[in-house]
């Protein structure tokens, strides 16, 4: 079945490849309405194949280009409001698994315009969109429009201004500048310009991690497994019986008290989600490349998690000041609806000191993706969390059903420090990576995993024991269980020490090109050193130069490459091959996990290897460029004096977006091949990408 799948797949794609540059399923059309001279309705309808659809000119941050139109300044006419759209159809799109807006089969948007002149005018601009079905996306494309619309005899007579067709030389210049600074084609540049600055309105910062590609639903689930852990920390399970019994203590009212119990349970999560909505309005996914990729930040949570780990190990307690527990309690002793809500309160404070590192995990991970993510990660996480007060609360006789707090309960804690202490190191590791300071190469992470799981197995099975923790006189059955999972663990990582992948922990690693001591590459250098005569610091025969930053950037599985757009281009022009580029970061899970399970494929390697220029393109990398080599954007107007917010800037003006990985296959006159291709572990298809932009470069050689 699954061949035949695949099968069917190529038999569909593969008489696209041939025609990719000219598919155009959406067709535009625009005609005006003018009953009175003194206004007019332009209306832009937009008419899509079957199976394909136009987004809406509302689409959040991290989606897709929104539908934007670009009216020519002129003195003939004026616009009355904004561009009206229908009420669109809203539903998850599976491209980028966001619930989004957008029109099929047909739709008309309609702009309305005051007459001013006296005499017949033309009304020129621009509409910029993006179609997609339910498999593939277009790139972003412009539509130039043309109205002709009536004058109107009472307006005051005025000149007839002549409109340009096209961009003003204001608007070009900036892109022109940046693509001789940064080797775009002009031409390119010029038509990149004309919808620059409705791309700005819609896109995010470039650094974010494949957050976006997250699906909201998958979060949720997560958050609320997050929020079934807490329950059964020190801090939240001893309170169950306690606080279900304050709300059942009067007998004689226990619909009142059920009703009580109710507004308590739905006082927890507002609270969270409350918490979960400030982060999203005052955050939000713009603070995404600040979170992502900044050193101040990710030490900040690497000490964070450490001091947690430290206090769930015992070393110390941490707790809120007690005058906010205390004040917050008097509170809730008032009884009634007011008091169930501050005793909420007053949970959430107590249990800060055992939440307060899963809910930070939540909001950081959700304040590096979409707008609603902290928002949907607080409410899953406060739904599981108030899950057991409201069922005990109506069902009082199950409380003799639960296990009785103790030793266990501490064993979850402690087990919960290892896991801190593991998950932290992962803050550390992309500021190292970021500003290439070396502290934590592959093998000294991999080292420190090693160790703090082990150490979590010996305490698993009672050979490690804490101040706090009762005596063991016997291991149960789930604690052994859970010890020959953490044992297992242990020895799959091991031969990562010495080069092994470790497919399964891809995205959680760093690369294995930041590894010192890697078996492997070292074994390869030894043959090759012993079968030519060539020196170790040649420049490898599949390039032109030295690759620019090769002494601190490296490609995965041995691959040669560049790390720099122009030198890159200049190579596959050399050579006449096209050219790979991979939009990637030091902070991308996705692009790490991508070159582990797709790249490393040996068809997908002798593809790269032999038909490619390889450009792999960091957008979030700190190092420094030479001052001459600073460019100002034309997407947000800032100079760009960095690596990765050079290439970011690239990656935004030339190709309209700003998620990786991202791979883009160019002729040698800097032409799109074929469609760009983002995050996807389908290695059968990734090989169809990179066989379509061969047999396209091919036919573009054929006289």
């Amino acid at each position: 079945m699954k061949n035949t799948r695949i099968l069917l797949l190529l038999a569909l794609f593969l008489p696209l490849s041939s025609i990719s540059q000219i598919l155009d399923p959406v067709k535009w059309s625009f005609k005006t309405e003018q009953k009175t001279p003194g206004e007019a309705t332009l209306l832009l309808i937009a008419t899509a194949d079957k199976g394909w659809h136009v987004y809406s000119q509302d689409i959040p941050s991290g989606g897709p280009i929104p539908t934007t139109f670009s009216f020519d300044k002129s003195k003939d006419y004026e616009r009355v409001g904004k561009v009206t759209e229908p009420k669109a159809i809203e539903e998850n799109d599976p491209n980028f698994d966001m619930v989004l807006k957008f029109f099929a089969d047909k739709v008309i948007f309609k702009q309305k315009i005051k007459v001013l002149n006296q005499n017949d005018f033309t009304v020129k601009g621009v509409v910029n969109f993006m179609c997609c079905d339910d498999k593939q996306c277009l790139p972003p494309n412009d539509v130039e429009f043309s109205f002709i619309v009536k004058g109107n005899p009472q307006a005051m007579a005025s000149t007839p201004t002549a409109s340009p067709g096209g961009q003003t030389t204001e608007n070009a210049t900036p892109s022109v500048q940046q693509a001789q600074s940064s080797g775009v084609p002009v031409e390119e540049a010029k038509k990149d310009s004309v919808h620059s600055k409705a791309v700005q309105s819609s896109l995010t910062t470039t650094a974010a991690d494949a957050a976006v590609n997250q699906s909201l639903l998958w979060f949720f689930i997560i958050s609320f497994l997050a929020g079934l852990m807490a329950i059964l920390t020190p801090c939240v399970f001893p309170m169950i019986p306690m606080t279900v019994t304050f709300f059942m203590h009067d007998t004689r009212s226990k619909r009142k008290a059920r009703m009580e119990a109710v507004v308590y349970g739905l006082s927890i999560i507002m609270i969270y989600t409350v918490v979960g909505t400030l982060v999203a309005v005052t955050l939000g996914a713009n603070f995404a490349n600040f979170l992502s990729t900044h050193w101040a930040p990710n030490l900040f949570f690497f000490v964070i998690f450490m001091v947690f780990a430290a206090s769930f190990l015992g070393m110390f307690e941490i707790t809120l000041p007690n005058w906010l527990v205390n004040k917050a309690d008097k509170q809730a002793d008032k009884g009634g609806y007011t008091g169930a809500f501050f005793m909420a309160f007053t949970l959430v404070l107590v249990s800060f000191s055992c939440t307060g590192p899963i809910v930070g995990a939540i909001l950081v991970k959700a304040a590096s993706g979409h707008i609603l993510m902290p928002i949907i990660g607080m409410f899953g996480f406060s739904l599981a969390f108030a899950l057991p007060f409201a069922l005990f609360a109506f069902f009082p006789a199950w409380l003799a059903g639960i296990p009785k707090s103790g030793g266990w309960l501490n064993s979850v804690k402690v087990v919960l420090g290892f896991l801190e202490l593991a998950l932290g190191l992962k803050f550390l590791s992309i500021a190292d990576q970021t500003y290439h300071w070396h502290i934590l190469d592959r093998e000294v992470y991999l080292a420190f995993w090693i160790v703090i799981f082990f150490l979590m197995g010996m305490y698993l099975i009672g050979k490690l024991k804490f101040h706090h923790d009762s005596d063991l006189p016997f291991i149960s059955v789930p604690r052994i269980l859970l010890a020959i999972v953490v044992f297992t663990f242990v020895v799959y990582m091991i031969p990562g020490m010495w080069g092994a992948p470790l497919k399964a922990l891809s995205g959680y690693l760093p690369p294995e090109t930041y590894h010192d001591f890697d078996l492997k590459a070292i074994i390869k250098e030894e043959v090759q050193a012993a079968t030519t005569a060539t020196p170790a610091n040649t420049v490898p025969s599949t390039l032109c130069d030295k690759p620019k930053y090769g002494e601190f950037l490296k490609l995965p599985h041995g691959l040669q490459g560049y790390f720099d757009y122009n030198q890159a281009l200049a190579c596959a022009k050399k050579q006449n091959k096209p050219l790979f580029i991979d939009f990637t970061g030091h902070g991308c899970v996705n692009c790490r996990e991508m070159e582990s399970n797709v790249w490393s494929d040996p068809r997908v390697l002798k593809r790269l290897r032999e038909g490619f220029v390889i450009a792999a393109l960091y957008v979030d990398d700190k190092s420094d460029v030479p001052e001459k080599e600073w460019f100002t954007s034309s997407y947000d107007g800032k100079v760009k004096k960095t690596i990765g917010k050079q290439f970011a800037d690239l990656q935004i003006t030339r190709f309209h977006v700003n998620s990786q990985p991202y791979y883009v296959l160019l002729d040698t006159t800097g032409n799109l091949l074929v469609k760009p291709r983002a995050y996807d572990l389908n290695v059968d298809a990734f090989i169809s990408f990179l066989d379509s932009a061969l047999d396209n470069f091919k036919k573009q050689e054929r006289p």
